[in-house]
């Protein structure tokens, strides 16, 4: 019997290893159409919910002067013994009108161009989030969430809790609320002039019953509650 004859086979070829591209991140208020409205000063934009309804963001107003309701809520700043701390500061509008009423204060903005024109403004402002470290934590006489801000992260619960943190006792916390009462939690993208869509992110609208019940959670209570020019706001006090 003649033996089989076995040849080795030829070692496969390995395909050359490509590096993996990691994926592009992005993020909300600045990687999309909102930082970009910042720098031209103008829009207009929406926040696209999931459902397809859109909710207006008033981005050629936020970098006009301050307007009447603006002073309406600039005025609970006068006279405090501490400075004041815009939260989402946005273009920087309320920072430098109070800064014209002669209440020192400081801007803080996750949108580097908010930040870059609250500076030409003549505004001090921080490039961070809000609940980030930030200067002179429990010292602050009062903090702003204005402009719906108070949607920031879609969890209420802990930016009023945080706000909180930051302000003095007997501190004030001044919240603009929705005009209608709401308490809601959804998913939105920034949407532009053009249809182009930024990245999503969790949102929140309240109105004041809403804000007031929540407020109470954080330690906080309504020293004042009023309208002007169809806005509302809130003044919260830290016990």
């Amino acid at each position: 019997m003649t033996p089989t004859r076995t040849t080795a086979s030829a070692p496969a070829r390995r395909r050359p290893r490509t590096a993996a591209v990691p994926a592009a991140r992005t993020a909300p208020w600045q990687d999309d159409p909102f930082a970009e409205a910042v720098l031209a000063g103008c829009g207009p934009l929406w926040l696209r919910r999931e459902d397809g309804d859109r909710i207006p963001l008033d981005v050629e107003r936020w970098c006009t002067p301050a307007d009447g309701a603006d002073h309406s809520l600039l005025l609970r700043c006068v006279g405090l013994p501490a400075p004041v701390l815009d939260l989402g500061c946005g273009p920087g509008r309320l920072v430098a009108a109070l800064l014209a009423l002669g209440v020192p204060a400081l801007g803080v903005d996750v949108t580097g161009a908010a930040v870059a024109r609250t500076r030409l403004l003549g505004g001090p402002a921080l490039h961070r989030s809000v609940f980030d470290r930030l200067p002179a934590e429990g010292r602050w006489g009062a903090a702003l969430l204005a402009h719906g801000r108070l949607g920031l992260g879609g969890d209420p619960d802990a930016l009023l809790r945080r706000g909180a943190e930051l302000i003095a006792p007997g501190g004030l916390l001044l919240v603009e609320v929705e005009p209608r009462e709401l308490d809601e939690r959804l998913t939105v993208r920034v949407e532009g002039a053009d249809g182009r869509l930024g990245p999503p992110f969790a949102w929140a609208r309240l109105g004041a019953a809403a804000t007031a019940r929540r407020a109470r959670r954080a330690g906080l209570t309504v020293a004042e509650r009023w309208t002007s020019h169809g806005r509302r706001f809130l003044a919260l006090r830290k016990g």
